[in-house]
């Protein structure tokens, strides 16, 4: 068997074009420069990390709460970071449920990456994380995370007024979620 790259050591899955893994301390740079190449890209939707000390109280986060998932979708070729995944608010117990948050890069957006790597996300999560259910909330002027939540297989469930505070405002939300039987289905 081949070796390898480093980079894709930790790779909790792998698709033809990218592979997902943990945050680590060693990718501080590279995440923060991405993060401030990809600011038009992301306002007003997210505001992620965009210096090292910011990052590191971001990817801590990931390794002390057990209600908190993180990972980078890296492109295969290379192995640059291409975005992010999180799962927050994991609640196991009866309901096994998270809450998605995302962001790909400017560099890589437009080529199918964040779609393959959250895909690999949503099967990790229902595979070894043993959740039933993810749901994505939406602002819905964000048509681009719009699209890749509806080509991953999630189902719009509704609208929520005054939903999540973000840059000073609550903002309006659409509800998106899928489910371990809705990817049986696909398969």
């Amino acid at each position: 068997m081949p070796e390898l790259p480093e980079r894709r050591v930790l790779a909790i899955a792998e698709g033809p074009r990218t592979f997902v893994r943990a945050y680590r301390p060693e990718d501080a740079h590279e995440f923060t420069s991405r993060v401030r190449e990809s600011q038009e890209l992301h306002r007003p939707w997210l505001f992620p990390p965009a210096d090292t000390e910011a990052y590191a109280d971001h990817a801590r986060r990931f390794t002390e709460d057990p209600s908190r998932e993180g990972y980078l979708v890296c492109a295969r070729e290379g192995g640059g970071i291409a975005g992010f995944v999180h799962i927050n608010n994991i609640v196991h117990g009866a309901f096994r449920c998270g809450a998605l948050g995302y962001g790909a890069f400017a560099h890589a957006a437009g080529r199918g990456l964040m779609t393959e790597g959250l895909g690999l996300v949503v099967r990790h999560a229902f595979g070894p994380l043993g959740l039933h259910r993810l749901e994505a909330n939406v602002q819905p002027a964000n048509i681009a995370s719009l699209a890749l939540v509806r080509r991953v297989g999630f189902r719009l469930e509704g609208y929520s007024p005054d939903f999540l505070h973000i840059d000073g405002a609550w903002r309006d939300h659409e509800r998106w979620a899928i489910t371990v039987e809705m990817m049986d289905q696909e398969s």
